[in-house]
Parts: C-alpha cells; sequence; structure tokens
C-alpha cells in the first residue's frame, strides 16, 4: 500500500424489518461503532452519514456545503408547496407545455403510487390538479411500480400530428431504467402507453422535439453516471491502496475506505439505497474529478470505470408512429466542464432564430453543485457549443436548480421552468418547486430577464 496509516473498515450488515442495521470495525483498533438506518427514505441515510462523519470523520452529507451569495437572478417561484396529498415530493424535472387552454405541466413522481402528476394554469400563478399519467394500478405492465420499487420519473409532453405524446423513465420489470412513451389526444388524458420501452440499459430524460417538417426526434441521456461508483467502490475495496492516489484529504480517504468495505451489501439493495450508500464516494471524486479520472485511466485497471465517467446525451429519429427510433444515433454533449462534475442530464430543445439551444443540467441533483447550462448549433444533429459557465446555479433562496423546459409566458415571449430545492435541503424524493424566468436570445447567447 502506498499508506499503511490509511484507515480501512469492516462492515457487517443485517435487515430488521424496512430498517438497516450495520456494524463498522476500523482497522485502527478503535471501537466498533453499531447504526441503525430506519427505513428506505433519504433523510434515514443522511442521519447515518451524520453520525459515521462525527464518529469516523467521513465526508458529511451535501447539506453542509455552502452556497455563494450573489445577486439573485430574476427567477420566480410559481409552485413552492404541494397541492395535494397525492403528490409526494413535488414538481421536479418540470415540463411544462402550452395549448389553446392555458399551461400544463407533468412532473416526476420517484414512487409515488400515482404516477406522474397533470396540472394545468391559465395564468402561470393559479394550478389545479387534473389526474395523473397513470394512477395507482394502471401503470404499464413493463413497469415496476409501487411505493420503494417504481421510479417514474422526467415525464415530457409534445403535440406530434394529431396527439400528444408523453416521453418518460420507468424502471423495467428488471429494474432497468428504460424510456417509455405514452399518447392521448388531449394533455389531461387518458394516456395510452406504447406497451414496451423505447429504450433500455441505463437510459434516462427523454425529450421529443419536433422538427419544422413535423419529423420527431428523441433527445435523451445514457445514465453512465449509475454505472461507475460500485464498481470504483469494489476496485477500491480490491486495491485499497488507490484510494491514497485518487483522494487527498483524509475525510475523502475514509469516506472511500467506508463506502468500499460496505459495497458488497450496496450490490444486494434496491437501486436508490445503493445511490444513497455510494453517494459520499460520488461526492469525494466530485471534488477532485480531473484528478480522479485521470488517476484512475492511469493506474491501468479501471478503463470500464472510466468509460462510464463519461455521460452522453444523445439524439435519434423517431418513427412516424413513435414506437421505434430510426435512422442515426447522434452525441450531442458529454460532461467535459468542470463544473458539470460527473454528468449532464435533462435535455431540452428549442429552436430560437433559426439556431437549436440544447439547455441541460449538470452536476449531482442533490447538492449545491447543481445547476444548468445550455448550448447552441446551428442542425439539430450539432456540433454544439457550449456556454462555459452555467447559465443557473444555486442561490441562498433556492438550491439545484436543474432539469428545465421551455415554454412561452403570458406576454408570448419564451421562458425557462425548471425545479429546485427549498434552501437547505435536497435528495430524492425530496420536494422540488417549480421556478421560472424568461429567456431573451441574442445570437448565440441566451439572457436571463424577469
Amino acid at each position: 500500500m502506498d499508506d499503511p496509516s490509511l484507515l480501512t473498515f469492516t462492515v457487517e450488515a443485517r435487515e430488521e424489518g424496512e430498517a438497516i442495521l450495520l456494524a463498522v470495525s476500523p482497522s485502527d483498533g478503535s471501537p466498533v461503532r453499531s447504526y441503525r438506518i430506519d427505513g428506505p427514505g433519504p433523510e434515514a441515510f443522511l442521519a447515518f452519514f451524520d453520525a459515521l462523519h462525527a464518529d469516523f470523520g467521513t465526508r458529511p452529507p451535501h447539506r453542509t456545503d455552502p452556497i455563494e451569495h450573489y445577486p439573485a437572478p430574476p427567477w420566480r417561484p410559481l409552485i413552492s408547496d404541494n397541492l395535494s396529498p397525492r403528490i409526494l415530493s413535488g414538481y421536479g424535472d418540470p415540463a411544462v407545455f402550452r395549448t389553446a387552454d392555458g399551461w400544463w405541466l407533468v412532473a416526476t413522481s420517484n414512487d409515488a403510487p400515482d404516477a406522474f402528476p397533470i396540472l394545468q394554469s391559465t395564468d402561470l400563478l393559479h394550478w389545479s390538479l387534473r389526474g395523473f399519467v397513470f394512477e395507482q394500478g394502471k401503470t404499464p405492465d413493463w413497469t415496476a411500480s409501487g411505493r420503494h420499487v417504481g421510479d417514474f420519473w422526467a415525464p415530457e409532453i409534445a403535440r406530434v400530428g394529431g396527439e400528444y405524446w408523453l416521453s418518460y423513465t420507468a424502471r423495467a420489470a428488471d429494474r432497468t431504467l428504460s424510456i417509455g412513451l405514452a399518447r392521448a389526444a388531449h394533455p389531461a388524458g387518458p394516456w395510452h402507453d406504447n406497451g414496451a420501452p423505447l429504450l433500455t440499459g441505463a437510459m434516462i430524460d427523454s425529450h421529443v422535439h419536433v422538427e419544422p417538417d413535423g419529423t420527431p426526434w428523441l433527445i435523451w441521456k445514457k445514465d453512465s453516471n449509475s454505472l461507475w461508483p460500485r464498481p470504483l467502490a469494489g476496485l477500491l475495496r480490491a486495491r485499497p491502496e488507490l484510494i491514497a492516489r485518487l483522494f487527498e484529504s483524509e475525510e475523502d480517504r475514509r469516506t472511500a475506505a467506508f463506502c468500499a468495505a460496505v459495497q458488497p451489501f450496496a450490490n444486494t439493495r434496491r437501486p436508490m439505497e445503493r445511490f444513497f450508500l455510494m453517494q459520499p464516494l460520488i461526492r469525494a471524486a466530485l471534488a477532485r474529478w480531473r484528478h480522479v479520472r485521470a488517476a484512475l485511466h492511469a493506474s491501468g485497471v479501471a478503463d470500464e470505470i472510466v468509460a462510464h465517467m463519461e455521460t452522453p446525451i444523445l439524439a435519434q429519429a423517431l418513427s412516424a408512429d413513435g414506437r421505434a427510433l430510426v435512422g442515426e444515433r447522434h452525441q450531442l454533449l458529454a460532461n467535459d466542464l468542470d463544473w458539470e462534475g460527473h454528468l449532464v442530464e435533462g435535455p431540452f430543445l428549442t429552436r430560437q432564430e433559426g439556431r437549436y439551444f440544447l439547455f441541460y443540467a449538470g452536476n449531482d441533483f442533490t447538492s449545491p453543485s447543481y445547476g444548468i447550462g445550455y448550448a447552441v448549433a446551428d442542425r439539430i444533429t450539432g456540433p454544439y457549443r457550449k456556454a462555459a459557465e452555467p447559465l443557473l446555479r444555486s442561490h441562498p433562496d433556492w438550491s439545484a436548480p436543474g432539469h428545465a423546459s421551455v415554454s412561452v409566458g403570458t406576454d408570448g415571449a419564451p421562458r425557462l421552468f425548471f425545479h429546485a430545492f427549498h434552501p437547505g435541503t435536497g435528495g430524492y424524493n425530496v420536494f422540488r418547486a417549480l421556478l421560472s424566468v424568461g429567456l431573451r436570445f441574442r445570437g448565440e447567447t441566451v439572457e436571463l430577464v424577469p
């Protein structure tokens, strides 16, 4: 080992009902510590990592990350609290779409019994719940559903020909993140699913864009960032000497050592619990992202892990009936700017003044590092030229703005609609508010306006 003094851990885990009991043994001979994670929710895991930080000096949870003070953007909240007890986690990944009878909103529902709330407004100020895309018991047969089982994410509506199409992410029965498509004669539904996914294999965040000639395109993200954390933890478990090469601070070295030790148990858990258990390792890696990637590449034993640290946004034309992808597949973007960290996601394409503007989110959605960027191209397939810095980022008023859609405001001018967390909050199944800000397009530049 490069550093024989590096602290490592042994973790023993067992279940007690919905709770997880962990016994953590440090290699320095200090007493074994016992922990109880009370249930599968994010707050239970945050409390556990608070305690682990206090006992062993690992990285504390994301809520301790500082947020820079700067003049607030001209954004405004549209829905800042819950409008129905059937909506369990707010309005994440919001897609706003305007028709002759007002604005329609669909949003992520995660594992709520009713999938994808549908809301309507005639003024963008007052919203009413009009139903759900898939009510409890009516989710498509190919999807996994139910509390702590299903994950219904990122629905988006587009008008294609004489009907509305809704693309969305769900877990297939084999727990693989997949992209589906449903259709309806009206945004309120009823919605009828294709009956099978369009794409499977860690694919998420789909968006249907319709070209001026009526050709529909699907734009989506390959969820590569979900594929490297546990393999990295497994590599560090087998090769603990790599920890000192990847991580500089003692805090992050201890974090990596714990995640390496808990990795075999994490492999047995449902997908979101795997994410919770690996999240400290993700954040430690993000703190030295370029160095971690370079050091893993130099190790010669982590080529597949390094490959998964690039998350591409892809595009391909859809068949006229919306049941298949046709033609060539194109990569539009990947994470290559420092602020984007380990991912870009949540793409939304809009055509303005003859150019294509692709809005996207980057970094860790649970932390204040998350933000919204954009890129511009002259053709739908690119090449896309990115703005160097995020268009929207965390502020003490609102944290982690992300996953935007573009529609128009009451004045007919373009507006960006996106989610954000209330200050001091963040994470899976944590309430996300709906916010909006005006857009002005000047050449290849996007400006924010009230």
